[in-house]
């Protein structure tokens, strides 16, 4: 004899149609993603209908705050994946925790001062520069981030239609501009003249950091006009808080592992 399959009866929609359409029309769609949960909580805890309507506010506030920062972070540069929270503390690297705890309050943006992040490749100098673009970004602080490379091609790709000067001004009043592997490569007379105009029009000004394996006495080897250099540097370092990060390469904790069958 077969036995009868049991069926279980589909818990009714908490959301009815007519409060979904609502919602979509007052463009607060992504409410439906948390409202179910937050109305089974409402009527276990008899909430009053106040605290209720305050709280599914909050979490929309809550939702559009991320992805705000979320679109701001992406326009700025910066990778989705290096912020604070993704930072592996257990990484064998050393650094001043004291002047990074003061570095992530951003109160050098009051200045303003900036940041130089210097150490040998691999050690997380990007990942940290990052985490305090990411920071800036959801206090609604005006980032952008570029590696030094790139920055100095773009500046000669513009020049060839005429927007360079428009470039240099978006350079000069960014409130924080994030310049990454500085003086990796040795820098052409073009670029040498383009990081004393950056250097000079933000100096006092707006926040500078700047990350590099390179100490900022050896930049200057590396610059193609000595004088240009050595006043560039002298400014920049002059306004910078320096932060030395020492260790084992942080990169290689990314390795993919094989996965035990």
């Amino acid at each position: 004899m077969a036995m009868a399959r049991k069926t279980t009866a589909a818990l009714p929609d908490p959301v009815s149609s007519d409060l979904k359409q609502v919602l979509r029309t007052l463009k607060l769609g992504k409410m439906l993603d948390t409202l179910p949960e937050r109305l089974t909580l409402a009527r276990q805890q008899s909430m009053p209908d106040a605290d209720f309507l305050e709280l599914v506010l909050s979490d929309e506030i809550s939702r559009r705050d991320t992805n705000s920062a979320a679109l701001r972070a992406r326009a700025a540069g910066l990778d989705p994946a290096m912020r604070l929270d993704t930072w592996d503390t257990t990484a064998a690297v050393r650094f001043d925790q004291q002047l990074w705890n003061e570095l992530t309050s951003l109160r050098f943006l009051d200045g303003p001062h900036g940041a130089l992040l210097l150490g040998p490749v691999g050690v997380g100098k990007t990942h940290l520069a990052t985490a305090l673009g990411h920071i800036a970004v959801r206090r609604r602080v005006g980032v952008h981030m570029t590696r030094a490379d790139r920055l100095f091609k773009r500046l000669k790709a513009a020049r060839l239609d005429n927007t360079v000067e428009a470039e240099m001004r978006r350079l000069a009043h960014t409130p924080l501009l994030l310049i990454d592997d500085f003086c990796l490569q040795a820098l052409d007379a073009t670029e040498t003249a383009d990081f004393y105009e950056i250097v000079v029009e933000r100096h006092q000004r707006a926040a500078t950091v700047v990350t590099s394996n390179r100490e900022p006495n050896e930049w200057l080897a590396l610059m193609a006009d000595p004088l240009l250099a050595q006043s560039a540097v002298d400014r920049l370092v002059s306004t910078c808080h320096e932060l030395v990060i020492e260790g084992d390469s942080y990169r290689r904790r990314q390795r993919p592992t094989l996965t035990k069958q």
